[in-house]
């Protein structure tokens, strides 16, 4: 049986803050300080690129239009995500090589994220395209990253650990996307032409960041040998990958509760992917300033690293199930403030909301989905994970585009996404997690027995 199937964590000293946050070993803290990496995309491309999209590049189109146009980049580069995520996440496990094609995955993003420096006025077809292939790269090293999780944390540790990626992501693109508001409220003091061009450094700043700091999840976290050899991964290896995707998938069917897990997970998260990748653009569309709207996000970023860390404690305490009915109530309430939105400081009330629940209900989810599932086999579900995650960020906005094309606003747009959190809620109430754990220690138990 491999190493990292070992059912409890090694002793570690209670009063180390690393120990309590759950980043008391090395491959812990160097898997989590990809969260740290990869978290600017999420600030200053998913967050600021809206902005300086309907405002600069599509600026010679109707603001209603350019959201429109935004919305419609976000749900292509999603839907790509979404089908090629289970063929990825197969031909990892087909041949150990999670971490060579998280590397390729994040190579794309980052050349992509650094090409939007050359986008300018009336570029906006560049623009999406660079958007939809920074999308594409970020979203597919999700599947390698996440499915690296369960191979290096314990059932008792994996939610902690999760958390404090969260924590951690926030924090760095917090950190990053201040300095660039800086760069883009003064550009004068650093030696910038206009707040353009700043924008556009921004740009260039995240993907050397995201490069930078990605960095020790490849030299610290080992790969997980989940076959008997490690192969090189050419045409029978991809093929073979290929011809399994049909038996996981009607295998995770028969993991009921953790299937039913993820149908919960695409309703409520299709409302929170949604939340996140048009919030700025809504908030444009309003005449929120651009200096409001960042300041808002920062704000996010540095609320969300505490409540991020209480949601692990909290689901120690409560279970994980139960607090995640804590932030898809939140959200509801997010829904319905947002229709009636109408300044700078509803905004900002509304940002706080989300910066509250937003980290906890992704890191739990992601944990919870962990610890019901085989982890030889982590890399084809978190394939499938994959699916259902890049699904919330696909469905949600397509019916923000329709919804502005039939209607001309994107207010009914917001108050629709109180549907995606009930239907979800409702879902997550009858998923058993006792059961699901135990089929899927029982499952690694018959997976190790046949090796």
């Amino acid at each position: 049986m491999v190493a990292d199937l070992a059912v409890g964590p090694p002793p570690i000293p209670t009063q180390s803050l690393l120990a309590r946050v759950g980043l008391h070993r090395p491959e812990l803290r160097a898997w989590a300080l990809y969260d740290w990496a990869n978290s600017v995309f999420m600030t200053t491309v998913l967050q600021v690129f809206p902005i300086y999209f309907t405002s600069v590049v599509a600026a010679d189109l109707p603001p209603a239009l350019a959201s429109e146009r935004f919305a419609w980049a976000t749900t292509i580069g999603m839907l790509i995500v979404a089908v090629v995520s289970p063929a990825l996440g197969a031909v990892a496990d087909q041949g150990s090589v999670r971490k060579k094609m998280m590397a390729a995955s994040v190579a794309l993003g980052v050349a992509a994220t650094a090409a939007l420096y050359f986008v300018g006025r009336g570029d906006w077809r560049l623009g999406a395209a660079l958007f939809i292939l920074g999308n594409i790269g970020v979203n597919a090293s999700f599947v390698f990253y996440e499915s690296l999780l369960p191979h290096i944390a314990s059932e008792g540790e994996i939610d902690r650990v999760s958390t404090a990626g969260y924590a951690m992501g926030y924090l760095s693109g917090g950190l990053l996307l201040a300095v660039n508001a800086l760069w883009i409220q003064h550009p004068a003091w650093f030696g910038i032409p206009d707040a353009a061009t700043a924008i556009r450094l921004s740009f260039l700043s995240a993907a050397v960041w995201w490069a930078v700091f990605s960095i020790p999840l490849f030299r610290r976290v080992p790969e997980p040998r989940t076959g008997t050899e490690v192969v090189r991964v050419g045409a029978r290896v991809i093929a073979a990958a290929f011809a399994r995707l049909t038996g996981t998938l009607r295998d995770l069917r028969g993991y009921r509760q953790a299937f039913l897990l993820l149908l919960a997970f695409l309703l409520y998260n299709d409302g929170v992917q949604t939340i996140i990748r048009m919030g700025t653009a809504y908030g444009t569309e309003l005449g929120i300033s651009s200096g409001a709207l960042i300041a808002a996000i920062i704000m996010i970023q540095f609320v969300g690293v505490p409540f991020a860390i209480l949601f692990g404690a909290l689901a120690g305490r409560l279970g994980v199930k139960r607090t995640l009915f804590i932030p898809v109530a939140v959200y509801v309430v997010v829904a319905v403030l947002g229709y009636r939105m109408k300044t700078a400081a509803d905004f900002f009330v509304l940002a706080f909301l989300v910066a509250t629940v937003q980290g906890g209900s992704q890191a739990l989810s992601r944990s919870l989905f962990a610890t019901m599932i085989p982890r030889p086999r982590s890399g084809e579900f978190f394939g499938f994970w994959g699916v259902f995650d890049k699904f919330g960020g696909v469905i949600g906005p397509f019916v923000f585009a329709t919804m502005i094309a039939s209607t001309g606003s994107s207010r009914p747009a917001i108050l629709a996404l109180i549907v995606f959190f009930v239907l979800g809620g409702g879902l997550l109430a009858f998923v058993n997690v006792d059961e699901g754990r135990r089929h899927a220690r029982e499952a690694e138990a018959a997976l190790g027995a046949a090796r």
